[in-house]
């Protein structure tokens, strides 16, 4: 997979998109890479999509700030824990130079909690799977240690169950190439990069715009040629103005005072005009308070405080601004250092004196502690019929669906690829209301217009009248891609765990609805991706199982109960299922998969205090369900010659069960089950549970027709779905016979084509 991708570093931070690291690792197709190579002129942008994202939304970059990588050498610097640990690796080249040339039987050293250990390598490779959010896992060094320093590693061999070189138990290591060193240290290069200028020569090309620094004062001219004398480098530059304010002259300056790109002049020697000499008038403005100044040409400039504090040489205190145009003269830094994060040419330092509040919105609020509205709050937003404050509209009841929901034009109209949008919306608010808290939970200034179309216009009018207007969804893509997540929003098909992701982490900043747990550590996540090893036995799966056997194989456990639990089925990207079914779980019983709090004894209903993952896949045992035992159980099951190897490990209860007793009916925590996403061709549409029977489904298409051509619009309908309950019903066997094309109704959408499953804890979500 990764050889159709081409790989890159970034080896400074994009003035374009500042959530980004210089070191992050970011992606194209080679393809695509291929055909912009050949542009003439090539584009000055480029869209690319990060490794370790949270999300698989594409960023839009200059071309010119991405710097090409093997596929080994990315699969090389995966391997490290952070950006600038990547970065300083990167700039290595004898390192990574000598890493690729390790090979599986070289005599190596290890470093290992602090100590050089020797062994030889019995392993090149990845450690974990890749998967659709990162498609290289990292190059990692399996070695075995020798000699005395036998004893001193942390593995026999194996990652998470799988068994990737074989040792003795700790006398095995898992490194990343910055911690291996052959024993010949003559191809190695030290670790702790030379000093040297910032700027390397070989960054430099003829026709490269640069900035100078003459007598510490900020110049602009562009690279003729790169020169070496006596050891030290100088750059022969064409000015736009030298010293004296001639244009077009050459200037030789040393390469230690150049920089690459036309860095900002500073922040803080452009001219503001104070308002008062009181520093105090405004005191109670604080950060992210929407404020404006006074420009030395007269005119008003508008943004939000992003920073207040003390800058070096200033007895002010200052406040950094956000600017809404492009009037500013950086991206939130000063003298090479960063105070906050915004886009180029919006960030401006001034005195916290001459900074008033926001004159459009005084009619609002006089209280500024309050965090002022959007500016598009002021438009004229799409009118749904409401005044004030939008009222709060329950979900639809099961009694209320027949009226409200079933019929063509209801449901959320599609517009241009946004079936995955619609599809998620309806899924989420039409008759659930576990993630309301969306809707209601304070936001930042800037983000609460997005907040406000979710609930105002998509969000009400689903849940009262049963039809959104495509227009208003439109509006929502709209907002998101001017908040600069993704350019695409408003015209590329995408996933719905990228909206989600989205809407739940970067715009309204909702706590991780997952937490899972792994050696003691806790793990945060808005969905769980379900990725099966390759030995699984699964034919006709349940959900039950999927999210056992994954959670299993990745050696996870639920930290807590969620109170909304988004589930991605295992798939080969969009087009390629890895089950030709998959049963629905009406009920998620979870209890067992929970990394604390007591079990029942498999075996006799009796405090389990064991549990061991080699009885997980044992067929004497039920399919479901972890294989937890009481000390009698488990004594007895692990005296079978069969499983003489297994190792159970402890289980973690609360102390006050010790010696005590459970009830044989102990209470089990479940999730159940409100709507299914899936997907056909690239178009996504939705289930909804809507009550309690089993046949109590409706199916969603945004884009079920379409009246008109070029110039019509697209037809949403809902219709209820009971044969789906027919087919819950039936026992595996008459499930695995029946032909997807000749099942009835829909139903044949659910079973084959499920792409993300929505369960929720009806008790839980009354505390989130």
């Amino acid at each position: 997979m990764s050889t159709e991708y081409q790989y890159f570093i970034i080896p400074g931070i994009p003035d374009n998109f500042s959530r980004v690291k210089a070191g992050s690792l970011c992606y194209m197709k080679v393809f695509k890479y291929k055909t912009i190579q050949q542009q003439s002129p090539p584009p000055e942008r480029v869209a690319v999509f990060f490794l370790r994202s949270r999300t698989l939304l594409d960023y839009d970059v200059k071309l010119s700030s991405l710097e090409p990588l093997s596929v080994e050498d990315a699969e090389l610097l995966q391997a490290l824990d952070n950006d600038c640990e990547r970065l300083k690796w990167f700039r290595e080249e004898k390192a990574l130079q000598t890493a690729r040339g390790l090979s599986v039987g070289a005599e190596v050293t290890v470093e290992h909690e602090r100590k050089e250990l020797k062994g030889i390598i019995r392993y090149i490779g990845r450690m974990t799977e890749s998967h659709y959010s990162n498609l290289i896992s990292g190059t990692f060094f399996g070695i075995e240690l020798q000699g005395k320093h036998r004893g001193m590693g942390h593995t026999d061999g194996r990652y998470r169950l799988r068994k990737l070189f074989q040792c003795d138990q700790n006398c095995g290591v898992f490194a990343p190439f910055t911690r291996v060193k052959p024993l010949l240290p003559s191809s190695w290069s030290s670790p702790i990069p030379k000093s040297s200028p910032e700027l390397q020569t070989g960054e430099l090309k003829y026709g490269d715009r640069v900035t100078y620094f003459p007598d510490n004062k900020c110049r602009y001219g562009s690279v003729v040629d790169v020169q070496e004398r006596d050891g030290q480098h100088f750059v022969l530059i064409a000015t736009d103005k030298d010293e004296t304010g001639k244009e077009g002259s050459l200037i030789e300056v040393p390469l230690d005072q150049v920089a690459k790109g036309e860095v900002p002049t500073e922040p803080e020697s452009m001219d503001v005009d104070t308002v008062t000499n009181s520093d105090d008038l405004y005191t109670d403005l604080t950060v992210n308070s929407m404020v404006e100044v006074t420009l030395a040409h007269s005119s008003n400039a508008h943004g939000i405080i992003r920073w207040i504090g003390s800058l070096p040489d200033r007895k002010e205190t200052m406040a950094g601004l956000e600017l809404e145009e492009m009037v500013g003269v950086s991206d939130g830094t000063i003298k090479g250092y960063r105070y906050f994060f915004c886009p180029p040419k919006k960030a401006l330092f001034v005195k916290l004196s001459s900074c008033r509040p926001d004159s459009r919105f005084q009619n609002i609020s006089t209280n500024h502690n309050e965090k002022f509205p959007n500016p598009e709050d002021t438009e004229s937003d799409l009118d749904d019929g409401t005044t004030g404050n939008p009222e709060t509209v329950p979900p639809v009841s099961t009694e209320q669906v027949k009226e409200l929901l079933i019929g063509r034009m209801k449901g959320i109209q599609g517009h241009c690829n946004s079936c995955y949008m619609d599809a998620a919306l309806f899924g989420l608010f039409s008759c659930s209301s576990v993630l309301d808290s969306l809707l209601f939970k304070s936001t930042t200034p800037q983000d609460a217009p997005i907040q406000k179309t979710l609930l105002k216009n998509i969000v009400n009018p689903l849940r009262s009248k049963g039809f959104v207007e495509g227009r208003h969804v439109m509006k929502l893509r709209q907002q998101l891609r001017k908040h600069g997540y993704s350019h695409s929003f408003t015209t590329d098909e995408k996933d719905p765990e990228e909206f989600l992701i989205v809407i739940m982490h970067h715009i309204l900043a909702l706590d991780p609805l997952l937490k899972l747990s792994s050696a003691g550590k806790v793990q945060e996540s808005y969905c769980y991706q379900i990725f099966l090893d390759q030995n699984h036995s699964l034919v006709l799966p349940t959900v039950q199982q999927l999210l056992e056997h994954s959670l299993h194989s990745a050696m996870l456990k639920l930290a807590e109960v969620p109170s909304c639990l988004i589930l991605q089925m295992p798939r080969f990207g969009k087009k390629f299922k890895m089950f030709d079914k998959i049963i629905p779980s009406l009920e998620l019983d979870i209890t067992d998969l929970l990394s604390e709090g007591p079990q029942q004894c498999v075996l006799c209903g009796s405090l389990a205090v064991q549990e061991c993952p080699d009885c997980f896949k044992d067929s004497i045992f039920s399919p479901t369900g972890f294989k937890v035992f009481c000390e009698i159980c488990a004594a007895q099951v692990h005296s079978h010659p069969q499983r003489l190897s297994h190792k159970p490990s402890p289980l973690n209860f609360p102390k006050d069960y010790v010696g005590h007793s459970i009830p044989r009916s102990l209470a089990r925590d479940k999730l159940e089950l409100f709507a299914v996403l899936c997907i056909e061709t690239s178009h996504y549409v939705s289930f909804v549970k809507h009550g309690p029977n089993s046949h109590d489904w409706i199916f969603f298409d945004s884009m079920s027709d379409r009246e008109g051509e070029s110039d019509g619009f697209n037809i949403p309908e809902v219709t209820p779905c009971p044969e789906v309950g027919t087919y819950l019903e039936m026992s595996p066997t008459e499930m695995a016979n029946q032909v997807p094309r000749e099942m009835k109704g829909v139903a044949k959408r659910l079973f084959c084509d499920a792409y993300m499953y929505l369960y929720q804890s009806t008790s839980m979500c009354l505390y989130r």
